[in-house]
């Protein structure tokens, strides 16, 4: 039967966006859709952590949620045994297939997972020998009643982010085949059981630390060892990983991209997970949860920019070897419109802020003033517009420029965080000011070198 109402405004809608997800360029295609189902995605995964916070603050207080971050961002600093080599995966996986290679692509894919796995046990069983000895309590400064179930805790971190860097890989062949969304929908699946099991411990135990580390460690690997069961016996059931294709002569190949990505990852980790360590050290835990609550929440502008950028890395790669150059130059253009859009919407985030927090979290439970509000903001958006050129650059593997920064940026974000802290006695603030000036790449290099490659066509260090 005819129906006025689909055909007036429902079947032209549905056209409209069958031809605006289908049209253009194959690549450009692929990416439109994993960016409207990582939008779907991603707003599900910002729902959870808004939720998941405040129960955890409920569940524990914030002085015990601090000692979980500061805790968490220590044991974080031991990531740097995968040496880099799950992003040198990342392109040499979208190089082998884009060159039909689906052999060497499964051997990369196995020797990953070989090398991954003999690390972390490794790390793994000295941490066990070691934790003992450990006085946790005194190493973060705080109160000896913590120290039994600090210790436990370590172990529990500790295993799971072992455990993890091993399972995660199949997050990185996901998204070197272009398909972020499908790799986004993993870490919600972790989530989602994460906020049911806190869900289960806040109506039927007291808060412990303990059940806290249980729950958000576990919640996370079981969704992951799920996908490696599911892909790897379907969609990718052709580069599963085998003790027999583990082949060290092609760890060259990951580690030569590997090292320079491990040092820029040090950089990374420096500039955020020494955060937490300081501001602990210098302010005390409570203040540790507010400068994450601050970065939880304007994260949010960066989880919604890389649900766009998110295909370009990988696209940028088989772009740059096909030699498309105005495909790169159109897609950059877009997330310079975009870096606007987010600005406006950064802008908004920050006037309503204060009334966002007392909403989200309750009136008086973490004291947040505007300044480090503002700076919170100021750092993601300089990161925001740095990332675009740092994914086309990482996806084409011109590292060079970016490795030589990586070098320098961490000791001046140090230095910059003591003088500010120790001689000019700025607030937690300063945090976020340091790694804005010490992030010079991000705003300086990473553009220059694209126009250098792009526009100019330069080669050398640039392309390097």
């Amino acid at each position: 039967m005819f129906d006025p109402l689909k055909n007036r405004f429902i079947s032209p809608l549905s056209n409209f966006i069958r031809d605006k997800m289908g049209g253009g360029h194959e690549r450009s295609v692929k990416a439109k859709k994993n960016i409207a189902g990582s939008l779907i995605i991603k707003v599900v995964s910002i729902a959870i952590s808004l939720i998941v916070v405040p129960l955890t603050l409920n569940y524990v207080n914030p002085s015990r949620y601090g000692i979980w971050l500061t805790l968490s961002s220590i044991v974080a600093w031991f990531s740097f045994f995968d040496i880099g080599i799950t992003h040198g995966l990342r392109n040499k996986f979208a190089e082998a297939k884009a060159k039909g290679d689906h052999d060497s692509a499964q051997i990369y894919v196995s020797t990953t997972y070989g090398i991954l796995a003999i690390v972390f046990c490794s790390v793994w069983l000295i941490f066990l020998l070691v934790n003992p000895f450990l006085d946790w309590s005194s190493i973060l400064k705080l109160s000896p009643e913590y120290a039994a179930d600090v210790s436990k805790l370590a172990l529990i971190v500790f295993t799971y982010f072992c455990l993890q860097f091993v399972l995660q890989t199949i997050t990185t062949v996901i998204t070197a085949d272009q398909e972020p969304a499908q790799a986004s929908l993993i870490n919600v699946i972790g989530q989602i059981i994460t906020l049911i099991v806190i869900v289960i411990l806040v109506k039927t135990t007291e808060g412990s630390l303990v059940k806290l580390g249980l729950a958000l460690c576990a919640s996370p690997l079981i969704a992951l060892i799920g996908a490696n069961f599911f892909f790897f016996k379907g969609k990718y059931k052709a580069y599963r990983p085998k003790i027999s294709k583990i082949k060290f002569t092609h760890a060259k190949g990951l580690f030569n991209l590997g090292v320079i990505f491990f040092v820029i990852q040090i950089a990374g980790l420096v500039q955020y997970e020494s955060a937490n360590i300081i501001i602990s050290r210098s302010f005390g835990p409570s203040e540790v949860t507010s400068y994450n609550i601050v970065y939880k929440y304007f994260n949010i502008l960066s989880m919604g920019f890389m649900i766009f950028l998110a295909p370009f890395w990988s696209a940028s790669t088989e772009a740059f070897m096909k030699k498309e150059i105005d495909w790169i130059k159109n897609s950059m253009k877009k997330y310079n419109y975009l870096n606007i859009a987010f600005l406006g919407g950064g802008i908004v985030m920050l006037l309503a802020s204060e009334t966002i927090y007392t909403l989200w979290l309750g009136k008086d439970v973490v004291d947040i003033n505007f300044t480090l509000s503002f700076w919170g903001f100021a750092f993601f958006m300089v990161s925001l517009f740095g990332s675009k050129y740092v994914s086309f650059l990482n996806g084409i593997s011109a590292l060079r420029l970016q490795f030589w920064a990586s070098i320098f940026s961490p000791v001046l974000y140090l230095i910059l965080a003591y003088l500010m802290i120790d001689y000019f006695n700025m607030g937690v603030h300063a945090m976020f000011i340091a790694a804005i000036l010490a992030n010079f790449n991000g705003f300086i290099l990473a553009p220059l070198q694209y126009h250098m490659i792009i526009n100019k066509k330069k080669q050398g260090i640039w392309i390097r």
